[in-house]
């Protein structure tokens, strides 16, 4: 199985790569059209600021690959932020795979959101063997709020979405390669859809 992670500039790379090789997988870090058009699982990783990110990948012509690829498509993080309609960070406009606007948090609640939190209402096979309420670790200060492409949920001031799936796209808000066993797990169901 060839797995592709998206190199664009924006990313805890080295912590999800070393999440996959435990999972005993190898996965390669490119920005390389066709190499990424040719894998069987693509990882869109983030960290950072949404509108240098999607610079970035204007750049690199990643941002019209991206919602044209046909196999499952993970976007973590700011990648989850970027594969949706809107981030109201540095009023980016996004990849409008997920028909979401992301927001900042602006409740009487501490930002960013750093530490673990639930996850409930678990709604795709990305959870298989997830219990509802398992924590998973999570460092942000803008969320997506609850859509038609939501597939898990938590609760920060608000509920809000921590999770979206449409086609073969998915995303997480949380760090799956940070949050430890229940983490790898949701990351070995990817790899195995």
């Amino acid at each position: 199985m060839k797995i592709v992670i998206i190199d664009y500039g924006a990313g805890n790379i080295q912590s999800i790569k070393f999440a996959i090789q435990r999972l005993g997988y190898e996965a390669v870090l490119t920005s390389d059209v066709e190499e990424i058009q040719k894998a069987d699982k693509v990882i869109f990783p983030g960290v950072g600021e949404a509108s240098s990110a999607m610079k970035m990948l204007v750049q690199t012509g990643l941002d019209s690959l991206i919602p044209e690829l046909k196999q499952p498509v993970l976007g973590i993080c700011l990648g989850m932020q970027l594969m949706c309609n809107y981030c109201e960070e540095g009023d980016t406009k996004g990849l409008g795979i997920f028909d979401v606007d992301v927001m900042r948090f602006n409740h009487d609640v501490k930002v960013p959101q750093i530490g673990w939190n639930e996850i409930s209402e678990l709604e795709s096979r990305l959870f298989e063997g997830i219990n509802e309420n398992e924590y998973m670790y999570l460092v942000h200060s803008y969320y997506a709020p609850i859509c038609d492409a939501t597939v898990a949920v938590s609760d920060y001031g608000l509920q809000y979405s921590n999770a979206l799936k449409k086609d073969n796209f998915y995303g997480v808000q949380f760090h799956p390669e940070k949050s430890s066993v229940a983490g790898e797990k949701i990351l070995q169901n990817f790899l195995t859809l």
